[in-house]
């Protein structure tokens, strides 16, 4: 409802406590539903009017309104994963670059250690 958390309706509701008191709270409880509700009549007249006025018009032109909707549920992250795996088969057998995934390491690699207490690193000058 008005994207209110539950919580923030419950502060609502002690503060509508304070402000106004239990007396008169439950008659501006009412009053505002009533508003809400005649505000939410007087746009579903003007829409039924626009779509009997438009006829089949009306959904082409909802249907960018529609589009605009779903972007805000857009998440990038999805979208981009989604993008690059989904041409790929389940078993990623392939990589995203398109190459096959490698099941042995290369053979030019050599067998890596963990490195004794004061040993230095190898250094490769032409790394740098």
């Amino acid at each position: 409802m008005f994207g209110i958390s539950g919580g923030e309706l419950l502060v609502l509701i002690v503060a509508g406590l304070f402000i106004l008191g239990p007396e008169r709270l439950p008659g501006a409880a009412a009053w505002l539903a009533k508003g809400i509700r005649q505000v939410r009549d007087y746009a579903n007249g003007a829409r039924d009017q626009l779509r009997s006025e438009l006829g089949p018009e009306f959904d082409e032109l909802r249907k960018p309104l529609e589009d605009l909707r779903q972007l805000r549920e857009f998440n990038p992250k999805r979208a981009i994963t989604r993008h690059l795996l989904d041409d790929y088969p389940e078993d990623n057998s392939y990589k995203p670059n398109g190459f096959p995934a490698a099941t042995t390491p290369p053979t030019n690699q050599r067998e890596q250690r963990p490195l004794s207490p004061g040993e230095r690193p190898p250094f490769d000058p032409d790394a740098t």
